[in-house]
């Protein structure tokens, strides 16, 4: 079988590593030059909206699929016209615009923190006065890894925060006094099955995830299976999806959703049964689904800027190793490890030696 992949990142490469063992071929539509992803697949070299590239790229695939949400809906649509494309264009669209993903969660009845739309400078004011200020100003496309948000504090930093995120349609969201950030991952098949992995505890630092947790036993477990599960089923969704929530006063509070494997869920390649990005495969192409329970006490940390030295992570017991053969450049994701150990204090030990290699 053949799958076809919009993107050629780090998760299109770590789909496709994930996808050799079932004789899955991955090829790969990305407009630069060498993408990473190119050493796990062929990369067909094209622009997204380019006709003749999309029918290449389609072209004797079985599906096609998308590791990142900023593809352009129309080539989805385009492609989806030569052969099946999971997820659908309907759930990149929402998770395009933070202004209808915030619409949706509140039609599902999912609790999210005060919000308005903001489309000049006068609807900020306006959108202050409701929500309230501390708040958040996001546009509402193409932010991502803190990019294209603003922090407001007082009124008199409403022009400086809209000349910030440029002028362009927004959404003011109230600060929200979080006690921790985690996120429900979970895969849907073409039939309607739904399987959910552990609820997952994230630290981000500058915009950037640093660290995930999946927590066993979560109290909150439940309610973030059954909200991610809403948004599935409301938008038809064929894959994984990863959905963040802030959790403040002991409760869940959507922040957004992704339509795609996510970096929150690395940790599911050593630490889980079947991983995200194989289930994601396995969904895509109409394949029974694999089991997402967590197999030992696990933490994945992000590699920002530089890996550090193979050698020097391969002598610390337990470590997992995923360099993505990207160029080291500051705040950029270049690899992953998972410490995994067989108990939580042994789990401790390995992560305190991981502390002088990694800053997360």
């Amino acid at each position: 079988m053949k799958l076809a992949i919009f993107g050629g990142g780090q998760l299109g490469r770590m789909l496709a590593l994930a996808a050799l063992p079932l004789d899955v071929r991955c090829q790969f539509l990305d407009p630069v030059e060498a993408p990473c992803a190119a050493a796990a697949g062929r990369h067909i070299r094209g622009d997204y909206e380019d006709p003749a590239a999309l029918e290449a790229f389609a072209q004797g695939a079985d599906s096609a699929t998308y590791e990142f949400e900023n593809v352009p809906v129309a080539a989805v649509e385009h492609v989806a016209r030569l052969i099946p494309a999971a997820p659908g264009a309907v759930s990149l669209a929402c998770a395009q615009d933070r202004g209808h993903e915030k619409q949706l969660f509140e039609d599902l009845d999912i609790a999210v923190a005060p919000w308005a739309e903001v489309n000049d400078a006068g609807s900020l004011s306006q959108a202050a006065a409701t929500v309230g200020l501390p708040a958040v100003l996001k546009t509402r496309r193409f932010g991502y890894d803190g990019k294209g948000q603003v922090v407001i504090r007082g009124a008199d930093e409403l022009d400086a925060a809209w000349d910030a995120v440029g002028a362009q349609p927004c959404v003011l969201e109230a600060f929200v006094p979080f006690q921790r950030e985690v996120s429900m991952i979970g895969v849907r098949s073409r039939e309607g099955e739904i399987r959910c992995y552990t609820l997952t505890e994230n630290v981000h630092r500058d915009g950037i995830l640093r660290r995930s947790t999946p927590v066993e036993g979560d109290a909150l477990q439940p309610a973030a299976e059954a909200a991610l599960s809403k948004v599935m089923r409301a938008l038809d969704h064929v894959g994984v999806m990863a959905f963040e929530f802030f959790v403040a006063e002991g409760r869940l509070l959507a922040n957004e959703i992704a339509p795609r494997v996510h970096n929150s869920g690395h940790w599911t390649i050593d630490g889980a049964v079947c991983s995200q990005f194989e289930n994601h495969v396995r969904a895509v192409l109409d394949l029974p689904l694999g089991e997402t329970a967590l197999r030992q006490p696990c933490v994945m940390l992000n590699a920002i800027g530089s890996m550090p030295a193979t050698a020097e992570l391969a002598a610390i017991p337990g470590v997992r190793i995923h360099a993505y053969g990207k160029s080291a450049r500051p705040g950029r994701k270049v690899g992953h490890v998972t410490v995994l150990g067989c108990s939580t204090s042994e789990l401790r030990r390995r992560l305190a030696m991981l502390d002088a290699l990694i800053d997360a």
